[in-house]
């Protein structure tokens, strides 16, 4: 454990002022994309009508995931015979919607900041750089040149290890919002077009 928390206190030191926002993006980041796979699993592979049979012949039952919610609560409005039934599912169903696009724009952002914030730590560490040979401190306690060309590595290494698997995890999770978003839009249009 002292050995990790040393670890940690070295990065910190090395990366300069950067490594404190960065981490904070990575903590963020981690935390937003792994809500919205959380919120958008998915239990059973079943089309969206065997979901509509299975759930109109079962009556209590637990609610797993959005798709399945948002069957069960489809269901109860057209067993209550409500007028204009599309536009109740569409009011019923921005809750699902709103709910699996939640954090989205935020891990967006992390993903274009992080890169930059290591280019800023770059450009600092290069500064100290070029003041540790223009004051002729080669070999300063401080680290001179090493120190400063150190912190830009490390500084820019972490703002792509941030913002790389964050774009990946980002896209996965994105094709896996519009299969959700196409399945609340055929269950609406199957509900309403069955009698």
């Amino acid at each position: 454990m002292n050995e990790l928390y040393f670890m940690i206190k070295e990065l910190f030191e090395a990366g300069g002022v950067v490594i404190l926002p960065l981490f904070l993006c990575a903590l963020l980041l981690w935390y937003g994309l792994g809500y919205r796979y959380w919120i958008m699993r998915r239990s059973k592979s079943m089309t969206i009508r065997d979901l509509l049979r299975h759930y109109q012949e079962i009556k209590t039952v637990p609610t797993r995931n959005i798709v399945e919610q948002a069957v069960i609560q489809g269901i109860a409005l057209k067993q209550k015979g409500v007028k204009n039934l599309h536009r109740h599912l569409d009011a019923a169903f921005y809750v699902y919607e709103r709910e699996i696009g939640k954090f989205s724009t935020l891990v967006k952002i992390i993903v274009i900041i992080a890169p930059l914030l290591g280019l800023l730590g770059t450009v600092i560490g290069m500064i100290e750089t070029f003041d540790s040979l223009g004051s002729m401190s080669l070999f300063s306690q401080s680290g001179g040149i090493a120190g400063g060309i150190s912190q830009a590595l490390i500084t820019t290494q972490i703002g792509l290890s941030v913002a790389i698997p964050g774009l990946f995890i980002h896209s996965f999770l994105h094709i896996k919002q519009k299969r959700i978003m196409r399945d609340l839009e055929q269950i609406k249009e199957v509900l309403c077009t069955t009698t």
